[in-house]
């Protein structure tokens, strides 16, 4: 049973009692990320999220570590484009120390700067680790292509030299901005105690401020910024007051030599929001590309020609906007006969019906996949929190489950036929090319794009 309550401050507070289990699992999460930044800030999110776990007005860093040790050394936090999220997974017994834990670096952080200036030391080293990855680079160039200059396209951890330029009171000036109550949502699932629970989160966040309303805060936003930067009147991502639009998807293509063995391909295709009623058919025809094992991507590319060891296809969806993506990592020899082979699958999910067998075999693992990915109370604890945040209410599993159910072959066809288009598809390449292979593979992707197969 998830039950939905309020804070005197406005927070939102979804319980999900599980008794059947001795953890529990407890989030705040934050409707902000770098989605809501500029430019000349982008990053702040995530040195924000850093900073959280460097000291408050009563523990120390290394206190906040040891108290984190104390509860089960499940206490963590990560930074997305759409919101920031600070939980953790305890013992029943200890949920009252991990919420007043949380609580407390959530309000009375100290934000130091000695602290702040070793941080992006971390961070700066956090970012060569991400540009180091290929499978992580690809995905992120790519978006930051498509989405050209909306901040839906900004990278999560930010350019090097902007993290480092992050002033202390431009930490607390967006802190102040964006971590209200209207903004946050507390969610709480596993065993425990509902009334006892709702008490402790009173104590520890109804000294959370209310806010300003995010138009009233958008408005604010358009002083003083440079006529470049998102937030600017005349930039067409934003409304008039100043209140952030749907990005608009511009297909493109684009590249990263690296010194590695492999090319790393990213193939990208407008999609929906993350909360669209369509999302149910997203799901199933994803199983059915490129998701699973059993996927056709998957059984074409690498079981029967051996072009690839790793080829699947994933949803990238948020609030306003959403792609579909393919990845596929391969020796450079291979790629041509590769890329073909994805739209020749693509082609025949636009063109022909999937049969009653393969259809049913996916809409089963698609709903088994839901089920399975509930059954602890840290997933339970991520999806209400998310749900709320985003949606206002929680679907219930049941619910879903027979959404996916219902799902058919028409809707498939129809749905590949409405996003998947060559014309729309996009490219990022990273690995061992030269100038002169990527000229040739956005040649190539043209023309695709162009009808010339």
């Amino acid at each position: 049973m998830v039950r939905i309550r309020q804070l005197s401050n406005g927070i939102r507070v979804v319980l999900e009692r599980m008794p059947y289990f001795k953890t529990a699992a407890f989030g705040v999460f934050v409707r902000v990320g770098s989605v809501n930044e500029t430019r000349e800030n982008n990053g702040i999110s995530h040195v924000i999220e850093h900073m959280l776990f460097q000291g408050t007005k009563k523990r120390t860093a290394r206190q906040l570590a040891a108290d984190t040790a104390a509860v089960g050394d499940h206490v963590n936090a990560f930074t997305s484009k759409e919101y920031t999220a600070y939980y953790g997974v305890t013992l029943s017994e200890y949920l009252p120390r991990l919420i007043e834990l949380i609580g407390d670096m959530l309000n009375d952080s100290l934000i130091e700067e000695d602290a702040l200036k070793k941080e992006k030391g971390v961070i700066q080293e956090e970012i060569d680790m991400y540009d180091d990855s290929p499978e992580d680079l690809v995905h992120e160039l790519l978006q930051k292509q498509v989405w050209k200059n909306h901040p839906l396209g900004f990278l999560i951890s930010g350019e090097k030299d902007v993290v480092q330029s992050v002033t202390r009171d431009e930490i607390l000036a967006f802190m102040e901005a964006h971590y209200t109550a209207e903004n946050m949502v507390l969610s709480v699932a596993g065993h425990f105690d509902e009334n006892e629970v709702f008490e402790q989160l009173k104590e520890a966040f109804e000294p959370v401020k209310r806010g300003e309303s995010r138009r009233l805060a958008a408005r604010k936003a358009l002083k003083n910024v440079r006529p470049d930067t998102p937030y600017h009147r005349e930039y067409p991502g934003t409304d008039r007051d100043g209140t952030l639009c749907a990005p608009r998807y511009v297909p493109g293509f684009c590249a990263s030599r690296k010194d590695i063995e492999q090319l790393h391909m990213n193939l990208a295709f407008p999609s929906i929001p993350a909360w669209a009623p369509e999302k149910y058919t997203l799901a199933v025809l994803n199983s059915i590309l490129g998701g699973s094992n059993n996927s056709r991507l998957f059984q074409v590319i690498r079981e029967e020609l051996g072009l690839a060891y790793s080829v699947y296809s994933y949803g990238s969806s948020y609030e306003m906007a959403g792609l579909f993506q393919i990845d596929v990592t391969l020796n450079p020899s291979q790629a041509r006969i590769a890329f073909d082979k994805i739209f020749e699958e693509i082609e025949k999910l636009k063109t022909a019906y999937v049969d009653e067998s393969e259809l049913g075999i996916h809409i089963s693992q698609v709903r088994a996949e839901l089920a399975m990915g509930q059954e602890s109370p840290k997933s339970r604890m991520n999806a209400n929190a998310r749900a709320v945040l985003f949606q206002g209410k929680i679907e219930s599993l049941k619910h879903v489950s027979d959404a996916v159910a219902a799902v058919r072959a028409d809707s498939i066809l129809d749905f590949a036929a409405r996003y998947l288009k060559p014309s729309f598809a996009s490219m990022c390449l990273v690995g061992p090319i030269d100038g002169k292979v990527q000229e040739e593979w956005e040649q190539r992707l043209s023309e695709l794009q162009n009808g010339n197969p």
